[in-house]
């Protein structure tokens, strides 16, 4: 939705969108050779007010002008290429926003490349916050990539744990590590990145790189967690052209793999390999089977896709809900198709009513998959009749992984965007804030509760927080390190309730989350504690260095969410309070730690 920006900054957007931005290169190095064999290509404004890039791109998204920024920073990226000679062997790394997805105008860049000199070598990276907003349109733009000859990078993986069941689904070629796993502590939520990580580009071929190296030990980290290509600014800065400090190398991606056809099969059922044997079964043993389905994907937890097929809506009943909102509060995506079925059937389901004709709604199917573990049950409806639980259905259980990947593609490829699904600009940049969306219905209220989901912000609720900080402690207590528990008060969400709408208030709030969980490690849990105040829990802490450490992430979360977010083109603030407590050097419990944290709190930010 287009918005009216102050002129100030439409101005300014109009000079951008008129010719005004450029590209910079940043090297991306092999860490065997040490040569640079790729540059990712990083947009510029013009000096102004949208010089910076976040500032600029959150300008274009209030301006719904956003499709046209990305158009012409990719653009630039190609002219800019051509201009410095970044041709084969070199490749150039260029981006795509998730909004635009399904609409970029990638085929017309080719153009572009055709003035080229000499071949131009390109891989599109897409980032991990397309997966839950647009996973439909974000499968589609990775074929279209793949028909140009282009390769895919996925960017921040390891930032959110649902990246890590999507790689299969993606086939990236490039695997790009969130910055904080080179940056941060190594603890189990590291491991478990890196093992999935690992596993997949054994088995792919794919390239792992590091991004963020920006010393000598986050290089060493890199390559202790198996990366084989880095970037940052240990190893180069951006600049207009190519690397003069190093020797340009060659990248090397994974063969391509055959792409679809017209007889490639348009339903999970239809995944199933010729020859496939089928069993006979009525609908009350299905029932049965998908619940036993349903407790594996909850085993294992938050890393994993579960996608299903409800036939029509009547078949979602109060303990089909129940069931579900236990499965979106512990997994990290879960997606449901069926006629009559909306793009939001319960809180944190995606979902999509299906097409007259479409085979998947004669189709029972429930898809799991992790990053270790694969697993479906593709049925079809006989057509019989009489009471609905002795319905007949044949049907197939398959681990076979290959399988249960195109499978999962074939009902992610069905799914609605995410309503009012606008992924939110970093911390630096005034956050772009969607219009507002009509008020969920009570009894999804209640089903986010059960499951433990504040539904407003998607975080733990009160009650499922104040657990995980009961866990933290008692890890705390038991082990070397410290635990940091913040609470971060925001003032001012009322006034915008108010001015705006509550609808606009509840998306700064969800803005407020991202960018809270943007300056933590991975892992770090971050929960609701009421209205506008929320707990963040940092574990494992050097006893040494525990209080420095704290006050300077109490720093960094007033910095990020003290900056403007933009409503309805307009720059908004909020007041930040923060207060810390340390377990056990303060208290050694979860209300006496809460406790002298709000009672500590300071206003760092007005």
């Amino acid at each position: 939705m287009r918005r009216d920006l102050p002129a100030p900054l439409a101005d300014a957007l109009d000079r951008v969108l008129d010719g005004g931005v450029h590209s910079v290169f940043q090297p991306i190095v092999d860490l065997d050779s040490d040569r640079v064999v790729a540059y990712e290509a990083l947009a510029r404004g013009p000096e102004g007010p949208l010089a910076n890039p976040d500032a600029m791109f959150a300008a274009a998204r209030a301006a719904g002008r956003l499709a046209e920024l990305d158009g012409a920073c990719r653009a630039a990226a190609f002219r800019g290429a051509v201009e410095h000679g970044l041709l084969a062997p070199t490749t150039v790394f260029v981006n795509v926003e998730p909004e635009v997805l399904d609409t970029a105008p990638l085929a017309d860049l080719l153009a572009i490349a055709a003035t080229a000199p000499g071949d131009l070598r390109v891989v599109l990276e897409v980032t991990e916050r397309a997966l839950a907003a647009r996973p439909a349109e974000l499968l589609r733009t990775v074929e279209r990539v793949r028909r140009l000859g282009w390769g895919i990078a996925l960017d921040d993986v390891g930032a959110d744990p649902m990246s890590l069941s999507f790689m299969p689904l993606l086939r990236p070629d490039v695997v790009k590590l969130d910055l904080r796993l080179v940056q941060g502590r190594p603890g189990p939520a590291i491991a478990r990145v890196m093992n999935a990580v690992n596993a997949y580009a054994e088995s792919t071929g794919a390239l792992v790189l590091a991004e963020g190296i920006e010393t000598q030990a986050h290089l060493d980290t890199a390559l202790s967690l198996g990366a084989v290509l880095g970037q940052g600014w240990f190893l180069g800065r951006p600049a207009a052209g190519a690397h003069p400090d190093r020797p340009a190398g060659s990248l090397v991606l994974p063969a391509p793999e055959p792409q679809a056809t017209d007889d490639d099969p348009d339903s999970p059922f239809g995944c199933l390999p010729r020859g496939t044997r089928l069993r006979r079964s009525p609908k009350s043993l299905l029932v049965e089977l998908s619940k036993q389905l349903e407790r594996e994907a909850v085993g294992v937890g938050d890393t994993c896709v579960v996608a299903s097929t409800f036939q029509e809506a009547r078949h979602v009943t109060p303990s089909t809900e129940r069931r579900y909102a236990e499965l979106a509060a512990a997994t990290g995506f879960v997606c449901a198709v069926g006629e009559g079925l909306d793009a939001e059937p319960l809180p944190g389901v995606r979902g999509a009513t299906l097409a007259p004709g479409d085979p998947v709604r004669d189709e029972w199917d429930v898809v799991v998959l992790g990053p270790h573990f694969a697993v479906a049950l593709l049925a079809r409806d006989l057509g019989s009749t009489g009471p609905d639980m002795d319905r007949q259905f044949e049907y197939a259980l398959t681990y076979e992984r290959a399988t249960v990947v195109e499978a999962a593609c074939a009902l992610l490829s069905r799914v609605a965007p995410r309503p009012g699904a606008v992924p939110t600009a970093p911390a630096t940049a005034p956050a772009p804030i969607p219009s507002p969306r009509s008020p969920e219905p009570e009894h999804r209220t209640r089903l986010a509760e059960l499951g433990g989901t504040d539904p407003a912000t998607g975080l733990p609720s009160r009650r499922r927080t104040e657990d995980l900080l009961e866990v933290a402690t008692w890890d705390a207590r038991t082990g070397g390190g410290l635990l940091a528990v913040l609470t971060v008060d925001l003032e001012g969400v009322g006034v915008l309730a108010e001015r705006f709408g509550p609808d606009a208030a509840d998306d700064v709030l969800r803005a407020a989350v991202l960018r809270l969980q943007g300056r933590l490690r991975h892992g770090d849990p971050v929960g609701r504690l009421g209205a506008t105040r929320f707990a963040v829990a940092v574990p494992e802490l050097a006893p040494a260095t525990a209080a420095p450490e704290v006050a300077r992430i109490a720093a960094a979360l007033a910095d990020a969410v003290g900056a403007p977010f933009v409503v309805a083109g307009e720059q908004v603030s909020l007041g930040v309070r923060v207060g810390t407590a340390l377990c056990p050097v303060d208290a050694d419990d979860v209300p006496g730690l809460l406790g002298i944290a709000a009672g500590g709190e300071t206003a760092v930010r007005r």
